[in-house]
């Protein structure tokens, strides 16, 4: 707001926004900052990072000096004193028994909605100049990957200023910082997360919020710092987020630009890394990668799969990273044609071919018949199963025939009785079983969809909506994750990680709006919360 109470108009919104302040809490504060994080002043390590500081943050770290070597010092009434926590917003949303599924979803919209602010100072929240949807919990901000699948549901829901907003934030968030980062925190800029704002441009423009032209600059200074290093590189050598392996192929890893303590769960990284043998920089920065990549965390990443502290994130390829990056260079190549830019057309598609290819050989398993991670340091093919493997068919980087020996491979190894299972590992992290997440459903189904494998993805999607329609009858609400075995009462809501299971949920709420719309005969339109069903064969 201004002075007079009046609203700010978009500009001056930008104007505000440029001056945002991206020092991170740990650089900030340094010594107080580690105090609070392992004398565990808050529960959560995510509280403090996301706390405003009530004076300014130079005279708050003399105050800590001055003060903490007195006898009597509390810190966590020095922090109660000196910092102001995030206000809460209520996730005990209650709903409407009379109300449907779907209209439940509708509804939560507007709970999950903010509106821009100005930027508090020295705050760690990166404010944007549109209305935004967070994933919900603890999570009150905007995050990178969990926003296609929001969006999914945005659109079913008849939200084209909310889907518009948020395109235009992305492209601010890129037009900024250079990228895209995992969240607007400035704790999260040293990495990005799955670049999906190619497929978000897709949505865009079938639904007719704007041209994907419009975001043609955007994708390029993306996808520049997806392959920042690449032309420079040797075989055998890594760059950030780029490996050419001893044969030329240039494929992508995820990546973190720090190698410290995650800020947001800083004593957990720091008991993380005092189990490893490893130099402690190394597992910070392949925690951070892990983060990067939305699966944090998952045996995926391990060399052990029940140690934490064995995790090598930055040695491996996956493949739904580079299935994301040929998705945006067969967008760069169709937009670059579109708007008469035939050599940098000819240069994308070029790229999307070799990477197509290097995707359909290197990371691909005869054997086991299904798409896998490339270890690039041990020059072999990861052996996990994960439903990673499907991304290839939603980006149709595919072949027609490891399409179907796919199918036969998740049907019988990760078909669960709630829907497509993370992994094949039991180890206590939460991307793996028995939990199952909604984006990976929807890349499941839809890539069998594109190869016309239409009963298998139909299969998925009713086992899903079964899966979140039990859960919702039952408490009344959608988590961020689920376990996909069903109990006798129905469906329960996922374990494992490093938090709580969490409510909301965006990326839920945007995947089963949208399959509720697609399968309008589907039980699950029509259950109410506070009326389970009896429970139902799979």
């Amino acid at each position: 707001m201004n002075g007079d109470g009046t609203p700010l108009n978009i500009a001056e919104r930008v104007s505000r926004i440029a001056q945002a302040d991206t020092l991170t809490p740990a650089d900030r504060y340094q010594e107080l900052f580690v105090a609070v994080q392992t004398q565990r002043v808050f529960k959560d390590s995510k509280t403090f990072v996301d706390c405003a500081p009530n004076r300014a943050p130079e005279q708050i770290v003399a105050a800590y000096h001055h003060e903490k070597s007195q006898a009597d010092f509390d810190l966590a009434a020095f922090v109660a004193r000196h910092f102001t926590p995030e206000a809460e917003h209520a996730s005990d949303y209650v709903p409407d028994p009379d109300k449907s599924l779907r209209d439940h979803i509708d509804a939560l919209w507007d709970v999950l909605t903010r509106a821009p602010q100005e930027h508090l100072p020295q705050s760690s929240l990166l404010p944007l100049p549109n209305d935004y949807v967070v994933p919900g919990g603890r999570f009150a901000e905007l995050y990178y990957w969990d926003s296609y699948f929001t969006m999914l549901g945005l659109a079913e829901s008849g939200r084209p200023h909310l889907l518009r907003a948020t395109a235009d934030n992305f492209a601010y968030l890129i037009d900024t910082y250079g990228h895209v980062p995992n969240g607007t925190r400035s704790y999260y800029l040293s990495r990005s997360q799955p670049p999906l704002f190619a497929m978000m441009v897709e949505l865009f423009e079938t639904k007719g919020v704007k041209p994907a032209l419009h975001y043609l600059p955007q994708l390029r200074k993306e996808y520049a710092y997806w392959m920042d290093g690449a032309d420079d590189l040797r075989p055998g050598e890594a760059r950030r987020h780029c490996v050419r392996l001893d044969d030329g192929t240039l494929l992508n890893r995820y990546w973190d630009d720090r190698d410290s303590p995650r800020e947001e769960s800083y004593l957990e990284d720091v008991t993380t890394a005092h189990r490893s043998t490893r130099p402690a920089h190394e597992v910070y920065r392949d925690l951070r990668a892990g983060a990067a990549s939305g699966w944090d965390f998952s045996s995926r990443w391990l060399a052990h799969e029940d140690d934490l502290s064995s995790i090598r994130t930055t040695a491996l390829l996956p493949v739904d990273l580079n299935s994301f990056m040929y998705k945006l260079e067969t967008q760069l190549a169709r937009l670059n044609q579109a708007c008469g830019d035939h050599d940098d057309a000819e240069q994308f598609r070029a790229r999307a071919a070799t990477r197509r290819n290097a995707i359909r050989t290197r990371l691909w398993d005869e054997q086991q018949s299904a798409f896998v991670d490339y270890d690039w340091q041990l020059d072999c093919r990861r052996e996990a199963l994960t439903a990673a493997a499907a991304t290839p068919l939603y980006v149709r980087a595919a072949s027609a025939e490891q399409a179907q020996r796919l199918a036969e491979t998740m049907r019988a190894r990760l078909l669960d009785d709630g829907g497509i299972g993370t992994s094949e590992i039991r180890c206590g992290e939460q991307w793996d079983r028995p939990n199952g997440w909604a984006p990976l459903q929807w890349l499941a189904l839809e890539g069998f969809r594109h190869y016309g494998n239409t009963g298998f993805a139909d299969e998925i999607a009713r086992r899903w909506l079964l899966t979140v329609s039990s859960l919702y009858e039952h408490e009344g609400k959608l988590v961020e994750k689920y376990r996909l075995r069903h109990t006798p009462d129905g469906a329960v809501g996922g374990g494992g990680g490093e938090y709580p299971l969490q409510d909301g949920f965006g990326w839920t709420n945007g995947v089963t709006r949208k399959l509720l719309h697609e399968n309008p005969r589907h039980h699950a339109n029509h259950s109410r919360a506070g009326r389970p069903r009896k429970a139902a064969g799979h």
